[in-house]
């Protein structure tokens, strides 16, 4: 940790992983101050409650006179006029990932958890395990931890947990944020393409993760998922030891056997090195949580942890919010959020809803936010991903505006594949407010609906809940 006490200006200040980064400034001592647009909880009231002042909108005079830092998240533009002005005085200027290693990272050991999906889970389960046995960790991850009300602690402990993504700092620092969080401990869970905004193609993006395994030095360990084949392949590239996590190969470093889904978790048997060392009791559903688990086992047993530490500590994990978080029910019919949103993370999260809710209906609610989320390239493969569920109410594309109507996802061919293929009832409304009359005329008592996108979704969880 830095020793000097600075005065920072962050621009936006709102966002999911400044204001955490804006809280542990404060816990150091720092000064801090921001800017954005118009808020909204829980980042609004999360900014009041430490008393941290934000002016509306941007302006040159936002800037503190007295400021000698200013952080710039990658939602600012390139002409913000804040970061311009910070420019002009010759201020320090960081990115979030550069903010992140100059003040939460010295003489602390980085333990970066990344790939396309399951990064949020793993990392924070990640930071409990470390947490519940007494190793008091640092972290900064990307969802509120249940178990403590927040994503991000300072901690007095050797280790620091990050979520490591691969998309870009900001638009003066192109590079993915993983890159400057120098891991000594890393996992790498899965590689698929996303982010059509920032990567051209498939190959881009595995060359971001394989800059990332390079920079793990000698004596660190590299955690990887040796199912994923894009994911194995990059165990070449590495200086470190590698640690191999498997679902298919009982005799690599980390697997687990004789699985067993429950309506409340899962139980497995941990394997190491194809030896039974735990009986294991996971509050996490769905097969791709065993393997965020694993992921998870594997880099705390590289920090010291017995087996016995994590089986007291993993039955405790409470999750993550917006990770199949149940937000209640009302008349019979139960509302689940989850941040789910590529296709691959849709399947596997309709997969553990029918393990969490067996023999209930099962609604997937989607709303194509991210930049792939709503590109034709998917079409296909969210077809497939929409089939394990009963019915489909696919919303309107966010950023349609940016994106030409012929790259653009048809989400009325969606709904026809769907409905024609089973017979299920299936919408493409025209807009998110539609929703509600849909799920009034359509929806029964007992059934579920799963709501997955990777933002707000329009607040439709808090909408239908009033409603139905």
């Amino acid at each position: 940790m830095t020793s000097e006490k600075r005065r920072i200006h962050m621009v936006p200040v709102g966002g999911t992983a400044m204001v955490p980064l804006a809280a542990l400034l404060l816990e150091e001592g720092h000064r801090v101050t921001g800017s954005d647009g118009p808020l909204y909880p829980p980042m609004s009231t999360l900014l009041e409650r430490l008393g941290i002042p934000v002016s509306r909108g941007f302006a040159p005079e936002h800037v503190p006179a007295d400021c000698d830092t200013v952080i710039v998240g990658n939602a600012a533009l390139r002409d913000n006029v804040e970061a311009a002005e910070a420019a002009r005085r010759g201020l320090s200027v960081l990115s979030l990932p550069q903010a992140v290693r100059r003040h939460l990272l010295p003489g602390k050991t980085s333990v970066v958890v990344t790939g396309t999906h399951g990064k949020t889970t793993t990392s924070a389960l990640t930071s409990w395990l470390l947490l519940d046995a007494g190793r008091d960790p640092g972290f900064l991850v990307g969802g509120e931890m249940k178990n403590l009300g927040r994503g991000y602690r300072r901690g007095e402990g050797p280790h620091f947990v990050l979520e490591g993504d691969e998309y870009n700092a900001a638009f003066f620092d192109r590079g993915s944020k993983f890159l400057h969080y120098e891991p000594r401990h890393l996992f790498v869970g899965n590689i698929e393409y996303d982010h059509a905004d920032l990567y051209p193609d498939l190959p881009s993006v595995i060359e971001a993760f394989r800059a990332v395994v390079r920079l793990v030095p000698n004596d660190g360990v590299v955690v990887v998922n040796a199912d994923d084949p894009r994911v194995a392949a990059l165990a070449a590239d590495s200086r470190a030891a590698v640690v191999r996590v498997s679902l298919e190969d009982p005799a690599a470093d980390f697997s687990a056997r004789d699985v067993a889904f429950r309506t409340d978790g899962t139980d497995f048997t941990l394997l190491e090195a194809g030896l039974a060392t735990a009986r294991l009791s996971s509050p996490l559903s769905g097969l791709h949580n065993v393997r965020n688990a694993l992921g998870a086992i594997a880099l705390v047993r590289g920090l010291g942890l017995s087996t016995g530490e994590i089986a007291r500590a993993l039955p405790r994990f409470a999750g993550v919010r917006r990770r199949m978080d149940v937000r209640g029910e009302k008349n019979g019919v139960l509302v689940v959020d989850d941040f789910a949103h590529h296709p691959t993370a849709v399947r596997g999260t309709i997969q553990a809803a029918r393990a969490r809710f067996p023999g209930r209906r099962l609604w997937a609610l989607f709303e194509p936010r991210s930049n792939t989320a709503g590109r034709k390239m998917f079409e296909d493969d969210y077809a497939d991903a929409f089939a394990g569920a009963d019915a489909l109410v696919v919303a309107p594309v966010f950023h349609s505006g940016r994106i030409a109507p012929e790259n653009r996802i048809d989400r009325e061919a969606l709904v026809r594949g769907f409905g024609d293929s089973v017979g299920k009832p299936a919408f493409a409304p025209d807009a998110i407010a539609d929703i509600p009359a849909i799920l009034r005329r359509e929806a029964k008592p007992g059934d579920v609906l799963l709501l997955m996108s990777s933002g707000a979704f329009g607040g439709l969880p808090e909408t239908l809940l009033e409603e139905l």
